[in-house]
């Protein structure tokens, strides 16, 4: 089955190239022209990744990765000619995987579209998958609905927190560095203090651990980085 992706650019010449040239590479390409247009696809189509236009007219691309935010942890890739930090900044914290700026080449895009759908591969294999339902002990994630229930009960996670859990997923238990946690869930651009992984998973942790100060799930390995437990080691905690 082919990869489906939604572009979303009132730009009709720009829309044209990538067009043609994406479904040279065999994917299915959906095009909206609009905000609101691009919602609607992306509702009723399940995209596997959206490209998605800044400046469009009747919805611009930021609130758009919001609202597809809300129900879909679809890899969105913004595409902007405003290559400001507080831009970039914005996209990210809406919710958006990755960011490009105009003009780029086509050998980038296709190399960023390939490295998101990687990461989703990844963060989706090793662990238990019924559906889009992920389990691991008392946490049930449901990617299709980007929602989380832990112990019966749902929670709020951020987009942070959420792609931070999806990353340790998908490391099959395997230590994730600091830097490649960054590098995943922050982007390989981001710029910042390094300290900010160490608060998110504190967040992470206050959320879905019976007892944050002693975790069970999300372990630190001193000197290296993070890692999740799996399925398999959590059978003996959870045997009366």
């Amino acid at each position: 089955m082919s990869t489906t992706i939604l572009l979303a650019d009132d730009d009709e010449l720009i829309v044209d190239i990538l067009q043609h040239q994406l479904q040279k590479e065999g994917f299915k390409v959906l095009i909206a022209f609009d905000g609101e247009a691009a919602l609607e696809l992306a509702r009723t189509h399940d995209p596997d990744l959206v490209l998605l236009d800044v400046m469009m007219p009747r919805l611009q691309g930021f609130e758009v990765c919001r609202e597809i935010r809300r129900t879909s942890a679809v890899p969105i890739l913004m595409l902007t000619a405003r290559g400001d930090e507080m831009d970039r900044i914005t996209g990210l914290d809406m919710g958006a995987d990755d960011y490009i700026v105009k003009p780029f080449s086509f050998r980038e895009l296709l190399a960023r579209i390939r490295a998101n759908l990687r990461r989703v591969e990844l963060s989706s294999s090793g662990v238990k998958i019924d559906s889009d339902i992920i389990q691991i002990g008392g946490l049930a994630i449901d990617r299709k609905r980007h929602t989380v229930i832990h112990d019966g009960a749902p929670i709020n996670l951020s987009q942070r927190e959420y792609a931070l859990l999806l990353a340790l997923l998908g490391a099959q238990g395997a230590v994730m560095s600091r830097n490649q946690l960054l590098d995943q869930v922050w982007g390989e651009q981001w710029v910042g203090d390094p300290r900010t992984l160490d608060v998110h998973i504190r967040w992470l942790r206050e959320k879905i651990e019976a007892e944050p100060a002693q975790p069970k799930l999300v372990l630190t390995v001193r000197g290296v980085g993070y890692r999740m437990v799996t399925p398999d080691e959590l059978k003996p905690l959870e045997t009366p």
